[in-house]
Protein backbone atom coordinates (compact mmCIF):
# COMPACT_ATOMS: atom_id res chain seq x y z
CA UNK A 1 0.00 0.00 0.00
CA UNK A 2 1.72 3.07 -0.66
CA UNK A 3 2.26 6.08 2.19
CA UNK A 4 -1.18 7.46 2.54
CA UNK A 5 0.14 10.76 3.10
CA UNK A 6 1.60 11.13 -0.07
CA UNK A 7 -1.40 9.78 -1.97
CA UNK A 8 -3.43 12.53 -0.33
CA UNK A 9 -0.65 15.28 -1.24
CA UNK A 10 -0.84 13.62 -5.17
CA UNK A 11 -4.53 14.20 -5.35
CA UNK A 12 -4.10 17.82 -4.99
CA UNK A 13 -0.48 18.47 -6.58
CA UNK A 14 2.65 15.95 -7.82
CA UNK A 15 5.62 15.64 -5.34
CA UNK A 16 9.18 14.67 -6.70
CA UNK A 17 11.03 11.17 -5.58
CA UNK A 18 12.85 13.44 -2.79
CA UNK A 19 9.56 14.93 -1.24
CA UNK A 20 8.60 11.42 -1.18
CA UNK A 21 11.56 10.34 0.84
CA UNK A 22 11.53 13.78 3.12
CA UNK A 23 7.92 12.68 4.28
CA UNK A 24 8.55 8.75 4.63
CA UNK A 25 11.75 9.45 6.66
CA UNK A 26 9.02 12.46 8.55
CA UNK A 27 6.68 9.48 9.13
CA UNK A 28 8.86 6.45 9.69
CA UNK A 29 8.31 6.38 13.87
CA UNK A 30 5.13 4.63 13.76
CA UNK A 31 3.04 3.63 17.13
CA UNK A 32 0.07 1.58 17.24
CA UNK A 33 -2.79 2.62 19.86
CA UNK A 34 -5.99 0.35 20.50
CA UNK A 35 -9.69 1.58 20.00
CA UNK A 36 -10.90 4.24 22.27
CA UNK A 37 -7.07 5.26 24.02
CA UNK A 38 -6.37 8.81 23.56
CA UNK A 39 -4.01 9.69 21.49
CA UNK A 40 -3.67 13.47 22.09
CA UNK A 41 -5.47 14.61 25.03
CA UNK A 42 -6.74 18.43 25.69
CA UNK A 43 -4.25 20.69 27.40
CA UNK A 44 -1.42 18.86 26.25
CA UNK A 45 1.98 20.41 25.20
CA UNK A 46 3.58 18.00 22.54
CA UNK A 47 7.24 17.86 20.55
CA UNK A 48 5.53 15.85 17.53
CA UNK A 49 2.29 15.24 15.20
CA UNK A 50 0.63 12.22 14.74
CA UNK A 51 -0.50 11.33 11.00
CA UNK A 52 -2.77 8.32 10.73
CA UNK A 53 -1.13 5.42 8.55
CA UNK A 54 -3.92 2.50 9.61
CA UNK A 55 -7.62 3.37 11.56
CA UNK A 56 -9.90 6.03 12.44
CA UNK A 57 -9.62 8.87 15.13
CA UNK A 58 -12.37 11.60 16.44
CA UNK A 59 -11.54 15.08 17.23
CA UNK A 60 -13.71 16.30 19.98
CA UNK A 61 -14.85 18.15 23.03
CA UNK A 62 -16.00 17.00 26.16
CA UNK A 63 -18.22 19.56 28.24
CA UNK A 64 -18.27 19.74 32.17
CA UNK A 65 -21.22 16.90 32.84
CA UNK A 66 -19.59 14.49 30.03
CA UNK A 67 -21.39 15.07 27.22
CA UNK A 68 -19.13 15.16 23.76
CA UNK A 69 -19.10 16.71 20.52
CA UNK A 70 -17.23 15.11 17.73
CA UNK A 71 -15.83 17.60 15.40
CA UNK A 72 -13.92 15.50 12.72
CA UNK A 73 -13.44 11.66 11.91
CA UNK A 74 -9.89 11.75 10.64
CA UNK A 75 -8.74 8.89 8.42
CA UNK A 76 -5.05 7.11 6.90
CA UNK A 77 -3.03 10.02 5.36
CA UNK A 78 -4.69 12.68 7.89
CA UNK A 79 -2.37 14.56 9.98
CA UNK A 80 -4.58 14.70 13.09
CA UNK A 81 -2.61 17.55 14.84
CA UNK A 82 -0.65 19.02 12.21
CA UNK A 83 -1.60 22.18 13.77
CA UNK A 84 0.41 21.34 17.50
CA UNK A 85 3.95 21.94 15.67
CA UNK A 86 2.66 25.73 16.03
CA UNK A 87 -0.46 25.60 18.36
CA UNK A 88 0.29 25.12 21.71
CA UNK A 89 -1.92 23.60 24.21
CA UNK A 90 -4.18 21.57 22.38
CA UNK A 91 -7.50 22.97 23.27
CA UNK A 92 -9.10 18.99 22.21
CA UNK A 93 -8.64 15.56 22.34
CA UNK A 94 -7.89 13.27 19.75
CA UNK A 95 -9.55 9.39 20.42
CA UNK A 96 -8.60 6.32 18.16
CA UNK A 97 -11.94 5.28 17.28
CA UNK A 98 -10.69 1.71 16.06
CA UNK A 99 -7.10 0.36 16.41
CA UNK A 100 -4.59 2.37 15.12
CA UNK A 101 -1.04 2.72 13.70
CA UNK A 102 0.44 6.32 13.54
CA UNK A 103 3.67 7.92 12.61
CA UNK A 104 5.30 10.09 15.14
CA UNK A 105 6.38 13.15 13.50
CA UNK A 106 9.14 15.04 15.55
CA UNK A 107 8.18 19.00 14.99
CA UNK A 108 12.08 19.14 14.48
CA UNK A 109 11.41 17.39 11.37
CA UNK A 110 8.06 19.85 10.48
CA UNK A 111 10.65 23.03 11.29
CA UNK A 112 12.92 21.49 8.71
CA UNK A 113 10.66 21.09 6.27
CA UNK A 114 8.97 24.46 6.78
CA UNK A 115 12.90 25.80 6.58
CA UNK A 116 14.13 23.78 3.40
CA UNK A 117 11.04 22.80 1.51
CA UNK A 118 9.11 25.38 0.48
CA UNK A 119 6.66 22.72 -1.92
CA UNK A 120 6.25 20.18 0.95
CA UNK A 121 5.43 23.48 3.36
CA UNK A 122 2.44 24.83 0.86
CA UNK A 123 1.21 21.19 0.77
CA UNK A 124 0.85 20.60 4.29
CA UNK A 125 -0.30 24.04 4.95
CA UNK A 126 -2.93 22.54 2.18
CA UNK A 127 -3.87 19.65 4.16
CA UNK A 128 -4.52 22.53 7.04
CA UNK A 129 -6.83 24.40 5.14
CA UNK A 130 -9.05 21.71 3.67
CA UNK A 131 -9.34 20.55 7.92
CA UNK A 132 -10.54 24.24 8.45
CA UNK A 133 -12.68 23.76 5.51
CA UNK A 134 -14.28 20.84 6.30
CA UNK A 135 -14.85 22.31 10.23
CA UNK A 136 -16.82 25.02 8.36
CA UNK A 137 -19.11 22.80 6.19
CA UNK A 138 -19.76 20.87 9.77
CA UNK A 139 -20.75 24.23 11.46
CA UNK A 140 -23.02 24.99 8.32
CA UNK A 141 -24.41 21.34 8.37
CA UNK A 142 -24.82 21.00 12.30
CA UNK A 143 -26.61 24.51 12.30
CA UNK A 144 -28.68 24.60 9.14
CA UNK A 145 -29.77 21.36 7.42
CA UNK A 146 -32.06 18.94 8.45
CA UNK A 147 -30.73 15.47 10.54
CA UNK A 148 -31.00 13.75 7.31
CA UNK A 149 -29.46 15.84 5.12
CA UNK A 150 -26.78 16.59 7.61
CA UNK A 151 -25.91 12.77 7.82
CA UNK A 152 -26.15 12.79 3.98
CA UNK A 153 -23.64 15.62 3.66
CA UNK A 154 -21.76 13.08 6.29
CA UNK A 155 -21.94 10.04 3.84
CA UNK A 156 -20.64 12.07 0.96
CA UNK A 157 -18.00 13.70 2.38
CA UNK A 158 -16.22 10.81 3.97
CA UNK A 159 -16.82 8.58 0.40
CA UNK A 160 -14.86 11.30 -1.05
CA UNK A 161 -12.20 11.50 0.89
CA UNK A 162 -11.71 7.36 1.81
CA UNK A 163 -11.78 7.08 -2.27
CA UNK A 164 -8.73 9.78 -2.36
CA UNK A 165 -6.56 6.97 0.20
CA UNK A 166 -8.02 4.14 -1.95
CA UNK A 167 -10.19 3.04 1.22
CA UNK A 168 -13.60 3.38 -0.59
CA UNK A 169 -13.92 2.51 -4.49
CA UNK A 170 -18.28 1.60 -6.50
CA UNK A 171 -19.74 3.74 -3.69
CA UNK A 172 -19.23 1.35 -0.94
CA UNK A 173 -17.36 1.88 2.02
CA UNK A 174 -16.35 0.74 5.77
CA UNK A 175 -18.10 3.14 8.56
CA UNK A 176 -16.77 1.65 11.61
CA UNK A 177 -18.97 3.85 14.00
CA UNK A 178 -21.76 3.08 16.67
CA UNK A 179 -24.73 4.91 16.46
CA UNK A 180 -23.76 6.18 19.63
CA UNK A 181 -20.87 7.96 17.96
CA UNK A 182 -22.25 9.05 15.20
CA UNK A 183 -24.66 10.70 17.72
CA UNK A 184 -21.80 12.85 19.19
CA UNK A 185 -20.74 13.64 15.89
CA UNK A 186 -24.30 15.21 14.17
CA UNK A 187 -25.57 16.61 17.94
CA UNK A 188 -28.43 13.87 17.86
CA UNK A 189 -29.85 11.18 20.14
CA UNK A 190 -29.05 7.95 19.61
CA UNK A 191 -33.15 7.27 19.30
CA UNK A 192 -33.15 10.23 16.57
CA UNK A 193 -29.99 8.81 14.47
CA UNK A 194 -31.58 5.45 14.34
CA UNK A 195 -34.83 7.04 12.69
CA UNK A 196 -32.47 9.46 10.27
CA UNK A 197 -30.43 6.17 9.13
CA UNK A 198 -33.79 4.68 8.75
CA UNK A 199 -35.37 7.26 6.78
CA UNK A 200 -32.32 7.32 4.09
CA UNK A 201 -32.82 3.31 4.03
CA UNK A 202 -36.12 3.78 3.31
CA UNK A 203 -36.09 6.44 0.41
CA UNK A 204 -33.59 3.80 -1.04
CA UNK A 205 -30.06 6.56 -0.77
CA UNK A 206 -28.22 4.22 1.39
CA UNK A 207 -27.75 0.34 2.34
CA UNK A 208 -26.06 -0.25 5.53
CA UNK A 209 -25.18 -3.22 7.44
CA UNK A 210 -22.74 -3.44 10.36
CA UNK A 211 -19.59 -1.18 9.20
CA UNK A 212 -20.37 -1.24 5.87
CA UNK A 213 -21.99 1.44 3.86
CA UNK A 214 -23.37 1.19 0.23
CA UNK A 215 -24.39 4.33 -1.23
CA UNK A 216 -27.61 3.09 -3.79
CA UNK A 217 -28.38 6.96 -5.30
CA UNK A 218 -25.23 9.39 -5.25
CA UNK A 219 -27.34 11.45 -7.12
CA UNK A 220 -30.11 12.09 -4.96
CA UNK A 221 -27.71 11.87 -1.80
CA UNK A 222 -26.18 14.84 -2.81
CA UNK A 223 -29.03 16.47 -3.64
CA UNK A 224 -30.78 16.05 -0.34
CA UNK A 225 -27.45 16.95 1.69
CA UNK A 226 -27.05 20.37 -1.08
CA UNK A 227 -23.30 18.96 -1.21
CA UNK A 228 -20.46 20.84 -3.22
CA UNK A 229 -17.18 18.73 -2.79
CA UNK A 230 -15.59 21.92 -3.68
CA UNK A 231 -14.11 22.73 0.11
CA UNK A 232 -11.84 19.33 -0.17
CA UNK A 233 -9.67 20.28 -3.43
CA UNK A 234 -9.85 17.40 -5.17
CA UNK A 235 -8.67 19.10 -8.20
CA UNK A 236 -4.90 18.91 -9.21
CA UNK A 237 -3.10 22.33 -9.59
CA UNK A 238 0.70 23.39 -8.77
CA UNK A 239 0.46 24.68 -5.35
Amino acid sequence: MRHPLIVKLERRDGLSPHEHQILEDATSSVETFAANADIVREGDVADHSCLILEGWTTRSKTLADGRRQITAFHIPGDFVDLHSFLLKPMDHTITALTPCRMAMTPHTALRRISEEHPHLTRMLWLSTLIDAAIHREWLVAIGRLSAAAHLAHLLCELYLRLEVVGLAKDHRFEFPVTQTVLADALGLSTVHVNRVVQELRRDGLVAWRGTHVTIKDWEALVRLAEFDPTYLNLAPRPR
